[in-house]
């Protein structure tokens, strides 16, 4: 049985931050980070809940990719506090340190027999591509290593989409967090649990970052494609926690853990080679896969008269999109040693293949599917 559900309620549009000032509570604890309170946004966020006479406290020690002990700082500072609302402001790695945060003190509570209530989890994204706004995983590094959570108590009660908190966005983020939503909309759309539902976010999601990832890519103050990569990082989000990803996340997260490599520009040097062995166009009795992206080929308006021009069509718009961000064609083009790379595969590989991702691939990999990739990739 298949389900669709969306739980945060989402408000969007430029100045949307102004909601904060309709928050009803007693105090707020915001978790930012140091790049938030620079440009301001952290101070903004803290003026609009004051206004109502909302007491706040912040959390601003997050690093990219937050590990256990940003999430053990984050819980004693909220612990002291006892907020009855939780404002995440920030990046994809803000959202996952508030998500983690908030699933680490249930689970604590839990286990010493303790209720938790869990207070009002609003999220403002900062950059455009993680969908962690309205998801219900969370991406923490353990031991050198990211381990993906995945709940429905996570996921926040209200999104925030205002487009002034992306315009500062270096070129680089905007490639990397494009081509992770991208991403996010190709896996949902292929997914093991993909619905009509998930399918109509997924498509509309892939239509609007090949309309305006380039664009705002090339001129970052273009406030049109700014708002529209937005809102389909969101799109993309909510098609993918419903449906889940597949093995291009697993492998970006072994990889971008091993590597230090964004998880974005992760995903998307891996992105050719996983949309070849997902394809399987050698295989002419397997067409699952290969007529879903000659689909979204048709939605891209490419020539897809047969499920196999689509899928070629597909693949090299993709091919052709990265190198119009300035992405590599390969991993060797990032400076990684090879020697280094070959010695790092069987683990890497098989750190995806236990990944909470790779189950809703559409091709089961085996661990050696996962190497032959990783080795294309390179």
């Amino acid at each position: 049985m298949k389900q669709f559900v969306i739980k945060p309620k989402i408000y969007f549009c430029e100045g949307s931050m102004e909601y904060l000032k309709e928050v009803k509570g007693n105090r707020a604890f915001i978790v930012s980070d140091a790049i938030m309170e620079k440009l301001g946004y952290l101070q903004k966020t803290i003026d609009y809940l004051q206004e109502t006479g909302i007491k706040v406290d912040v959390f601003t020690e997050v690093r990219p990719d937050p590990d256990v002990k940003v999430i053990a700082a984050g819980m004693q500072s909220y612990l002291k506090t006892q907020a009855d609302t939780i404002v995440a402001l920030g990046g994809g790695s803000v959202i996952d340190a508030a998500k983690g945060i908030l699933y680490s003190l249930w689970q604590f509570s839990k286990a010493a027999g303790e209720e938790f209530r869990k207070p009002l989890f609003i999220a403002i994204p900062s950059t455009s591509g993680t969908g962690s706004e309205v998801t219900n995983f969370s991406v923490i590094t353990a031991d050198g290593q990211k381990i993906c959570l995945v709940d429905d108590w996570m996921a926040p009660d209200i999104a925030i989409l205002d487009s002034t908190c992306i315009q500062h966005v270096p070129q680089q983020v905007v490639a990397d967090t494009g081509m992770d939503a991208l991403v996010h909309a190709i896996e949902a759309y292929v997914s093991t649990e993909a619905t009509y539902c998930t399918d109509a976010l997924a498509e509309k999601a892939v239509q609007l970052i090949f309309e305006n990832l380039v664009t705002l890519y090339n001129d970052t103050g273009n406030a049109c494609a700014r708002e529209r990569i937005q809102k389909a990082s969101c799109l993309a989000g909510m098609a993918f926690t419903n449906a889940n990803l597949g093995i291009n996340h697993s492998l970006a997260h072994a990889l971008g853990a091993t590597f230090h490599l964004s998880h974005g520009r992760s995903n998307a040097l891996l992105l050719s080679a996983v949309l070849e062995y997902n394809a399987n166009l050698n295989d002419p009795k397997d067409k699952r896969v290969a007529e879903r992206y000659a689909r979204l080929a048709a939605v891209l308006q490419l020539p897809a008269r047969t499920y196999r021009e689509g899928t070629v069509n597909f693949l090299q718009a993709v091919k052709d999109l990265k190198k119009s961000l300035g992405i590599q064609n390969g991993l060797r083009e990032l400076g990684i040693d090879q020697s280094k790379f070959q010695q790092e595969l069987a683990n890497m590989a098989e750190l995806a293949l236990q990944d909470r991702c790779t189950p809703t691939n559409p091709r089961k990999p085996s661990k050696e599917d996962l190497i032959a990739i990783y080795q294309k990739s390179f």
